[in-house]
């Protein structure tokens, strides 16, 4: 898979939803970077073999990193970079096929699908707030030793 292609991919896709949900302009790059490498990361550790909800779960944690340095070199809120920065990764087809399958009454095959959607939305949630719970520690612990 062409790594840079995929980075592209990601990249535009956070410009489109920084620009619907009104981003301040000058955090728009490195929004779309932070989601860029996010989309990145994941596709190649899907290529490298990890499941899904394990390279969701990876993907997140340097999304959150990311955004939180982010943040502090443009001053602004960490989610103006997370939310963009997650975009990619959520797993909206996933939540599509389900229902598609719900629909079509192929209930074993919608449990399955559905359970997969399930635990990357849970390994993104689980992501976000370990390295959020990571970084104010780390905080906390440099602004005690200063």
């Amino acid at each position: 898979m062409n790594f840079l292609f995929s980075f592209i991919v990601g990249a535009l896709s956070c410009v489109g939803f920084c620009l619907i949900i009104n981003c301040p302009r000058r955090s728009i790059v490195a929004a779309s970077i932070v989601g860029g490498l996010g989309w990145t990361t994941y596709q190649y550790l899907l290529a490298t073999g990890s499941t899904k909800a394990m390279s969701a779960f990876i993907a997140s944690c340097l999304v959150a990193l990311l955004s939180d340095f982010s943040s502090r070199k443009f001053k602004e809120s960490a989610i103006v970079f997370i939310i963009p920065g997650i975009l990619p990764l959520v797993p909206g087809a996933g939540m599509y096929y389900t229902m598609r399958e719900l629909i079509n009454s192929n209930y074993d095959k919608a449990a399955a699908t559905a359970q997969t959607t399930f635990f990357i939305a849970g390994a993104i949630a689980l992501a976000l707030l370990m390295m959020g719970s990571f970084i104010k520690v780390i905080t906390s612990i440099i602004h005690k030793i200063k």
